[in-house]
């Protein structure tokens, strides 16, 4: 439902993730920037050291998270997809670090976000249901 990733920059990381992804903020502030994933869950970006205490809200207190270090993630995407996906990280000049032909018959993309973190495109055929 939701995938967390942090960043040091959120202006920065909101900017590569609606430029680059091709995501919308469904909420922003200076704390967090949620996004919507294709209606199939939630991106949220935390600004790393700022939710280190609990975060009061009008419904119920949200418990203290943090996280540090290249975290990965993967996005689903469909075959037919896959070139011109190249083409817009090519145009953003993102670098692909990895491309893996699975077994199964998926293929992925890896490349890395503007904090590090490495980032999936996946075909279905990479996991069982997908």
């Amino acid at each position: 439902m939701e995938t967390v990733l942090y960043t040091d920059d959120m202006d920065r990381a909101k900017a590569f993730y609606e430029s680059v992804i091709g995501l919308s903020p469904v909420f922003s502030d200076d704390r967090m920037t949620a996004f919507d994933v294709a209606q199939h869950g939630m991106l949220l970006l935390f600004k790393r050291g700022e939710t280190l205490e609990p975060v009061e809200t009008p419904f119920g207190t949200i418990p203290p998270h943090d996280g540090v270090g290249p975290l990965h993630m993967a996005f689903s995407i469909a075959e037919a997809d896959l070139e011109q996906w190249r083409e817009t990280l090519a145009a953003h000049d993102v670098d692909i670090e990895s491309v893996v032909e699975w077994p199964r018959g998926g293929r992925s993309l890896y490349f890395r976000d503007p904090d590090d973190h490495c980032l999936e495109l996946a075909t279905p055929g990479l996991w069982p249901g997908h």
